[in-house]
């Protein structure tokens, strides 16, 4: 059975990339938001990793990894960051909130496998 994987970007674009990639090797589910992977975790699915943008409308990755990390449902799900901000402070600040890499966008979609790879 593929582990799964849930992405969350407001850009379908970036979704279609990561698809590509990972499909192959790991069940994908795409939001575009937040609060709809929210509602879909409350339902009782848990998936192994989830990769979420930062900069999104409605609620930010920022506040949504917040959010997982204060629920003892989800905060042993790991969390990847993506972001098109270059800030050394940004990076540190999710990191010690508990997200479990931060990449920067754009990125190869070989490294992101290969880093996927060594937390799952």
């Amino acid at each position: 059975m593929k582990k799964k994987i849930v992405l969350i970007d407001d850009k379908i674009s970036i979704a279609k990339v990561v698809s590509i990639y990972l499909s192959s090797e790991y069940e994908l589910i795409y939001f575009e938001n937040p609060i709809k992977a929210i509602e879909w975790l409350q339902k009782g699915d848990m998936p192994d990793l989830i990769i979420s943008d930062i900069r999104m409308p409605e609620m930010r990755g920022d506040e949504f990894l917040s959010y997982m990390k204060k629920n003892e449902l989800f905060k042993s799900i790991p969390i990847i960051m993506l972001s098109s901000e270059e800030s050394t402070t940004e990076r540190i600040r999710l990191l010690e909130e508990g997200a479990v890499d931060y990449i920067l966008k754009p990125f190869n979609p070989m490294e992101l496998k290969v880093r996927i790879k060594k937390i799952i």
